[in-house]
């Protein structure tokens, strides 16, 4: 399908569905223009219909299903405005919707261990079409309902990882990430059942409280040298609000404190986290932590409720997500992808046992 026959097709489609009385583009009240990166929807004015954002996010409903599987129409949290370059004032203006080619693919992959070692360039794989670029990540939130997916994506991240970052691992459930850990000999904090739950985040405390003082040498070296590259840290914290639930105050306070402090410092010396929760809200994390996080991964149920705290601006409404395990929406804030929500498939993976 060439450009015009691409146009065509989005004005049919619009003209039968999206119901403006009397105007369509018959009566030259509005036409589309197609580019590389996506659509212009142009009002001819004056016009006898409103353009707000009930008219934006009610042609992104309609096209994003008349171009799938073909293109993805990206979703904006409001309506986009663009200046058109026409000396007639009628058409100087344009609702324009992003795209990008093709729909959310799975990454399947035989052998994990392998794939990972394989894996060059400090780049994380999250579908066929989406790598992140570790080195622009400051943090990473996971959030999900229990069974979506979230601790098998996880152990995902983790294999990735552990090729390209020291990992410290805290795992107050004492679960899979501990398991993956012991198989890769690598230490992990989580609770003894000797010790009460405040005795095990004050040795979280401890942990944190040394990565902190490694950020701070670190800012020591960049201010002598700003271009030395450090080797990447990652903090990773599973079900983060089963951590900070039922603590002595003061010990919840303090990790609260250590935890925004590394959020904040952490991105210019390479130290990251990875924090893992069913929810983040305020007792989950710090909001100053949840907003330093730029990669953002809801996995499951995806309604206004479920997304309210990684995306509290997005109404989910006409976006196409995938039925099945592990799926659910992405938002990756760097200078590399756009500056969207897409549908997201979390890899399947096999090991040497079968799938984990």
């Amino acid at each position: 399908m060439d450009k015009n026959e691409l146009e065509k097709y989005l004005t049919q489609s619009l003209n039968m569905a999206l119901d403006l009385g009397s105007e369509s583009s018959y009566t030259n009240s509005f036409a589309v223009m197609v580019e590389e990166q996506g659509f212009h929807f142009v009002p001819r004015l004056p016009a006898g219909y409103l353009i707000d954002n009930e008219l934006y996010f009610r042609i992104f409903i309609i096209a994003n299903v008349a171009l799938y599987p073909k293109y993805t129409v990206l979703k904006q949290n409001s309506a986009y405005f663009t200046a058109l370059d026409s000396e007639d004032i009628h058409i100087q203006r344009s609702l324009f919707f992003p795209w990008k080619k093709g729909i959310s693919e799975r990454l399947v992959i035989p052998d994990l261990k392998k794939f990972a070692g394989e894996n060059t360039g400090e780049q994380i794989p999250l579908m066929k079409n989406l790598t992140v670029n570790y080195n622009k990540v400051t943090g990473i939130c996971i959030s999900g309902n229990s069974g979506s997916g979230k601790s098998y994506f996880l152990s995902y991240l983790l294999e990735i990882l552990s090729t390209m970052s020291r990992l410290i691992i805290i795992d107050p459930k004492f679960d899979s990430p501990s398991r993956w850990a012991r198989s890769h000999g690598i230490e992990v904090i989580h609770p003894a059942s000797n010790r009460s739950k405040s005795d095990f985040v004050s040795q979280v405390n401890d942990a944190l409280s040394l990565v902190l003082q490694i950020i701070y040498e670190r800012q020591g070296i960049l201010y002598e040298n700003p271009a030395h590259h450090f080797e990447h840290l990652t903090v990773v914290i599973d079900e983060v609000l089963a951590l900070s639930e039922g603590v002595n105050k003061q010990i919840k306070e303090s990790f609260m404190s250590l935890l925004s402090t590394i959020a904040l410092l952490g991105r210019a010396t390479n130290c990251h986290l990875i924090l893992v929760s069913q929810r983040f809200d305020f007792n989950a994390v710090p909001v100053s932590v949840r907003e330093q996080c730029n990669l953002l991964i809801q996995i499951g149920n995806i309604n206004s409720k479920t997304i309210q705290f990684l995306f509290p601006d997005l109404n989910p409404e006409g976006i196409v997500i995938p039925l099945g395990k592990g799926t659910g929406l992405v938002q990756v804030i760097d200078s590399e992808q756009p500056y969207n929500i897409l549908p997201l498939l979390t890899p399947t993976f096999y090991t040497e046992e079968g799938i984990v």
